[in-house]
């Protein structure tokens, strides 16, 4: 029993003399790290007014920002283990080798990374652009360094990793969306007031853009019937429901205005022998 009462007050003594020893230094590194943290919170929120103030994209602005709030807390950190009299040189060689080792492990989410840092950099699209890559399209809520994120028009959260979008082909249409149709009439109808029918239809629509003006014509030429084509630009997160609606729009206003819709035509032949 005496054997372990010695025991504890030789430990009981070691952690009085340690912390009398280096209880200044600890409390001057965490005062450090809290300082860095701070300090790194109010620059990045600076960066980002003067960003803003600016008209810098918004996802380069809060890119800088993190970065530097990154940079200062490292700082922060750096000075503290110097403040404990700890040697940083062996921990950075001990990170860089585990970050080596981590990278060979984890290449995939690494290229996303890095993917997300060139689509920063280059501003290949914006928050706000409606695109089109992989057979997804809708309208960019958020880029970040893993992903981008996509909102479709039913509501839909799209999630695409960065490394499925640097290096492919994507159609970015900004705000809007493109209408194609067309509807076909007999070659009887009159042609020319056809197309202008339908020209009117989308130029008169709401929420049909105004910029690039819609386009009406004849699309291609059937064996019972003439198709008349056209084309025109939708807000992205509407799409569906203004294409229904043109489409009836167009229907409608030929009929009333006495064009001649063509039927679908079958030919069958009999052959007798």
């Amino acid at each position: 029993m005496s054997e372990k009462i010695e025991t504890m007050q030789r430990v009981y003594d070691v952690v009085i003399q340690y912390m009398v020893s280096y209880s200044f230094q600890i409390l001057g590194a965490l005062l450090i790290l809290a300082g860095g943290f701070v300090a790194g919170s109010l620059a990045s929120k600076a960066l980002l007014r003067m960003q803003e103030r600016r008209n810098v994209d918004v996802t380069l602005r809060q890119f800088i920002a993190s970065v530097v709030r990154l940079l200062i807390i490292v700082l922060a950190v750096i000075i503290a283990l110097g403040n404990l009299g700890l040697s940083i040189t062996p921990l950075i060689a001990a990170i860089g080798g585990l970050a080596v080792g981590a990278s060979l492990a984890i290449q995939g989410p690494i290229s996303n990374y890095g993917a997300g840092l060139i689509l920063i950099l280059t501003r290949m699209f914006h928050v706000g652009d409606t695109i089109t890559v992989q057979g997804c399209s809708g309208v960019v809520t958020d880029i970040n360094l893993a992903k981008t994120s996509l909102k479709a028009e039913d509501g839909e959260d799209i999630v695409i990793p960065n490394k499925h979008i640097v290096g492919e082909v994507y159609r970015n249409s900004y705000a809007n969306r493109i209408l194609e149709g067309s509807i076909g009439i007999a070659y009887e109808a009159n042609v020319e007031r056809a197309v202008e029918i339908v020209r009117g239809v989308l130029t008169s629509f709401d929420g049909v853009a105004a910029t690039p003006k819609p386009q009406a014509g004849i699309e291609a030429f059937g064996d019972f019937s003439i198709s008349i084509g056209y084309r025109a630009w939708l807000p992205t997160l509407k799409y569906f429901d203004l294409m229904y609606r043109v489409n009836l729009a167009v229907l409608s206003a030929l009929r009333a205005g006495g064009v001649e819709i063509a039927a679908s035509r079958r030919e069958m032949r009999v052959v007798t022998q």
